[in-house]
């Protein structure tokens, strides 16, 4: 997990909690070069449940609930297989449905199975894999509506994000974890809520702006062959890294 806890004791005995969680390492050398979201918040909910994720490590024994972050080795798997899981019910019920997940690795074979039981149930599932990919996309009556693109460039995308539709009210989580089983079952990971509905369309900009890269995007196919994304009638190069740096450019 990636965590900082900052608490303000005022004299008149008052606490004011701020913490940032993130989906990459506090580190120099990385921030240089790695692709990474971080999420700065003085939510009394989340801070407090932050604070119980550094008390585990005092109390190691114990088991904490949490409310609002997806915790691993606890409840992240179990979440995650709900939201998917949600998102089927809701394909059969009539409602909007789709799965949005961006991620380093996917390897997680139970993951995997319940996202391929998605894809048979109709939910459209978008997947950005810069790593590792067990999953097959586009086999019939199986992966059919999973579609897979890893973008590998001058700065290591390293952010994890994972989207599902919520029949059209979005719920998006950032997280430190991979779909991996060594992130689910063996590691302290989180994944956080974003609540904000700017810091929502600001992340959700990034991702869409990924999906339109056509110089740097391969696509993941069941042949492994794994080409380059091509440009359609002469459609000019899009870059999602170039185009992400002068989008924050222009808001400075």
């Amino acid at each position: 997990a990636k965590l900082i806890l900052i608490t303000k004791r005022f004299e008149d005995g008052r606490e004011s909690s701020y913490t940032a969680i993130g989906t990459g390492n506090f580190h120099e050398g990385n921030a240089r070069v790695y692709a990474d979201y971080f999420l700065m918040t003085s939510n009394n909910i989340i801070t407090a449940e932050v604070r119980k994720i550094f008390s585990f490590f005092d109390n190691y024994y114990r088991i904490i609930h949490y409310r609002q972050l997806l915790v691993s080795p606890f409840y992240m798997r179990r979440r995650l297989l709900s939201l998917i899981e949600q998102e089927i019910r809701n394909y059969e019920d009539g409602k909007n449905a789709y799965i949005l997940i961006k991620a380093n690795n996917l390897v997680d074979e139970e993951i995997i199975d319940k996202l391929y039981q998605a894809s048979c149930a109709g939910v459209k599932i978008t997947l950005i894999v810069r790593g590792i990919c067990s999953l097959i996309p586009g086999i019939k009556g199986l992966s059919d509506n999973i579609e897979i693109i890893s973008i590998v460039d001058k700065f290591l995308e390293h952010s994890r994000v994972f989207i599902f539709c919520n029949n059209n009210e979005e719920l998006m989580y950032i997280s430190s974890a991979d779909i991996m089983k060594r992130n689910l079952d063996y590691r302290l990971e989180v994944a956080v809520p974003i609540l904000d509905p700017d810091i929502k369309n600001e992340i959700k900009k990034i991702i869409e702006m990924q999906l339109l890269d056509n110089t740097k995007a391969r696509i993941i196919n069941k042949t492994q062959s794994n080409q380059y994304k091509q440009r359609i009638n002469n459609e000019p190069e899009y870059n999602s890294q170039l185009a992400t740096y002068n989008y924050y450019k222009k808001m400075l």
